[in-house]
C-alpha cells in the first residue's frame, strides 16, 4: 500500500511539474499560430544559415517537423514541453506538442531545439495518423562532427526520420528525444 502511495505522489508531482513548465515562455497564452510560425522560421532560417549540411536533407524529406523551443527541467522528476508545426513542402500543415517525463537522477534546466526530418511518406503517414507518436528506434540523431557542423549522412542514411539538435543552453547534461511525445494541438 505504502508503495501505491508514493507512486502516486510522484505522479502528482510530475503532472505539477509539466503543468509549470507549460507556463515557461513557449508560446502558452500568445497569439497562436502567428507566433509559432514566426518561432518555426526564425528556427530553420537558424539551422540552414549555421548548418548548410541540412538543407540538402530537408530536400529529400517528405515532412518536417520544427520544435523551436523545448523546455526540460528536473529535481529527480524531470518534465519538458515546447510546440512547433509540421511543414510538408514549405507549408504549415498542423501544429504539435511535445511533452516529456522523466525520474532519475536530474538536477537542472535547458532549452534547446529540434527538427525532425521525415524521409519517407511512410513515416510522415505514420506520424500524423498517431494520436500520440513517440520518438523511438526509427530516429536517427544527425550529430554536430568535430568542426561544429552538423554532419548529415543523407547519402547512406536509411533512417524513416532524422532528428537534429541544436541550441542547448542551460544546466542539464543532454538533450534527447527519448520519451518524448508528439500530439497535434490547435493553438
Amino acid at each position: 500500500m505504502s508503495n501505491l502511495t508514493r507512486r502516486g505522489v510522484m505522479l502528482g508531482a510530475a503532472a505539477t511539474g509539466l503543468t509549470t513548465m507549460a507556463a515557461c515562455g513557449n508560446g502558452i497564452g500568445s497569439p497562436g499560430p502567428q507566433v509559432i510560425d514566426a518561432r518555426v522560421d526564425a528556427t530553420l532560417n537558424y539551422l540552414y544559415s549555421n548548418f548548410p549540411g541540412t538543407q540538402d536533407l530537408a530536400s529529400k524529406s517528405t515532412g518536417i517537423l520544427v520544435m523551436p523551443l523545448v523546455t526540460e527541467a528536473g529535481l529527480g522528476i524531470g518534465g519538458g514541453y515546447g510546440r512547433g508545426a509540421l511543414q510538408i513542402n514549405g507549408a504549415t500543415v498542423d501544429y504539435y506538442s511535445a511533452t516529456k517525463g522523466s525520474i532519475g537522477l536530474q538536477i537542472g534546466a535547458q532549452q534547446f531545439a529540434h527538427v525532425l526530418f521525415f524521409m519517407t511518406d511512410e513515416a510522415l503517414a505514420g506520424f500524423r495518423r498517431s494520436s500520440g507518436w513517440a520518438a523511438g528506434a526509427d530516429v536517427e540523431y544527425v550529430f554536430r562532427d568535430q568542426g561544429e557542423n552538423i554532419r548529415a549522412e543523407t547519402t547512406t542514411s536509411v533512417a524513416p526520420v532524422n532528428a537534429v539538435i541544436f541550441g542547448q543552453a542551460g544546466l542539464l547534461a543532454g538533450a534527447s528525444l527519448e520519451g518524448m511525445k508528439y500530439t497535434r494541438i490547435i493553438p
